[in-house]
């Protein structure tokens, strides 16, 4: 019987605002991500009362996931599961920094980053494809635990990003055209052949329908 996997990113932090890298740096989230986990909670409250409970929570090791994933367990009943694999990338000397300073201080290492190179790694950090592979293998080893299950995972947009491409079957280096949006619900199902489909994506209802941080919705809603 096919799994279904509610993958959800982290809420926001100060980082996310000012498109900071955060990779495996620990920072907590934001007021405004504390409220949006808040909601979340709420959200999947209301839904389990309604039938569509989960059976788990998982979630990357790193604080602002976990922060993220507990008002939700709270509100199940639920511990989560917290797994290292389920991290972000591991951006090495390009975390703690924002792009312009990136390329003032890594301008080669910068340049290549752009071409999108899968195999390209920051110094100290992960390549795309490296860090694909990881994703890709943690994921089938969490939903295998639930055969015909509803769970959710709380991680991170780059986590989302790997689960979107292996899903579609999309290229590492191919442009995303698809939002990755602070606490937003992306429902994807695993099937019994090792096959997945995305359900539903970048769900933020219990925001109000409407979020900022992502720049592919701020160029579309300037495209209207």
């Amino acid at each position: 019987m096919p799994t279904q996997v509610l993958f959800i990113r982290h809420g926001e932090t100060s980082w996310n605002r000012v498109k900071r890298i955060q990779g495996h740096i620990d920072i907590p989230l934001a007021e405004t991500g504390v409220e949006q986990a808040q909601r979340l909670a709420e959200r999947l409250a209301r839904e389990a009362l309604g039938g569509a409970r989960l059976d788990a929570i998982y979630s990357s090791d790193l604080q602002r996931a976990q922060q993220t994933a507990r008002p939700t367990a709270a509100a199940l009943g639920l511990v989560p599961h917290l797994v290292e694999g389920l991290r972000e990338r591991a951006y090495g000397v390009f975390q703690g920094h924002e792009s312009a300073e990136i390329a003032q201080r890594y301008p080669d290492d910068y340049a290549r980053w752009q071409t999108r190179d899968p195999g390209f790694s920051p110094e100290g950090g992960e390549s795309v494809r490296v860090f694909y592979h990881r994703v890709v293998h943690a994921v089938a080893a969490m939903v295998a635990k639930h055969p015909g299950g509803r769970i959710a995972c709380v991680t991170h947009g780059g986590v989302l990003d790997c689960v979107y491409r292996h899903a579609r079957g999309l290229a590492l280096d191919a442009p995303r055209n698809y939002a990755l949006l602070n606490t937003s619900i992306n429902t994807v199902e695993f099937g019994d052949d090792g096959g997945s489909t995305v359900l539903e994506w970048a769900d933020v209802a219990h925001l109000g329908g409407a979020s900022d941080d992502d720049g592919l919705v701020k160029a579309a809603r300037a495209a209207r």
